[in-house]
């Protein structure tokens, strides 16, 4: 009676020795990577509010007598903001470009992006450009960079208008 619990402790040992073993033969192999050794990515990523899409206005008396007492506010600012329109160079390259229309339910959050762009490790030119307000034409803001990639280099390009702009590190 004695030899079949041990004999089952035993096994049960063996099998989650061998459980185990394998677990942490998987963890290390095979080897995985998010790239090729000889390549570098680029990430542009930020998330930013443009500016009103329209401009306040100014009521006059009547319009303000119109309305309840408690909503009597001398200007009124619509809510919504502008779309923010970007584009990105890679090498002279325009690899991304898009409207970003702005986020929450009355259209007055930040306008958000995440890009990720695999490039062949070496010197590259990048260039982002952006434009906040609701003109049409031309950028508000951009930068132009060279940059040496090295193999397996995650670039980050980011916007930070308190920080003067494009941050690229």
């Amino acid at each position: 009676m004695t030899f079949p619990r041990i004999f089952g402790a035993a096994g049960a040992l063996f099998v989650t020795v061998v459980l185990f073993a394998g677990a942490a033969w998987l963890s290390t192999y095979p080897t995985y990577r998010q790239i090729a050794a000889d390549d570098a990515v680029v990430k542009l990523s930020f998330s930013h509010g443009a500016e009103r899409a329209a401009s306040c206005h100014k009521r006059t008396p009547e319009e303000l007598a119109k309305l309840p007492q408690n909503l009597r506010k001398p200007l009124d600012c619509p809510r919504g903001r502008a779309p923010v329109y970007t584009e990105l160079d890679i090498d002279n390259r325009l690899v991304f470009a898009a409207s970003l229309p702005p986020s929450g339910l009355s259209g007055d959050g930040p306008s958000r992006v995440y890009r990720r762009f695999t490039l062949p490790a070496g010197p590259h030119v990048i260039a982002a450009r952006l434009r906040d307000t609701p003109r049409t034409e031309g950028f508000d803001h951009s930068i132009e960079r060279k940059v040496d990639l090295a193999n397996g280099q995650s670039l980050a390009i980011d916007f930070r208008p308190e920080l003067g702009g494009f941050i690229v590190r």
